[in-house]
């Protein structure tokens, strides 16, 4: 379910589609650049309820590394 929700959020802002998005993918082949992922880690800690650093956005590489850190959060 994290990830459904966390591609929801990623296919909004980045207008991209849902079979593009993986665990595996990277946010930088997805076209991401440092406001966008503001942007996507601002959605994040509202929707997940969390709090993102800047150190914590900085090691999402992967779609699998934001899962991974949301799951253990």
């Amino acid at each position: 379910m994290v990830f459904e929700k966390l591609r929801a959020i990623i296919c909004d802002y980045l207008e991209v589609d849902e079979d593009e998005v993986t665990m595996e993918t990277s946010f930088e082949d997805l076209g991401a650049d440092e406001i966008d992922m503001v942007d996507i880690a601002m959605s994040i800690e509202d929707d997940f309820c969390v709090e993102i650093t800047e150190e914590t956005l900085e090691s999402f590489v992967t779609v699998g590394d934001a899962v991974n850190y949301l799951q253990d959060n």
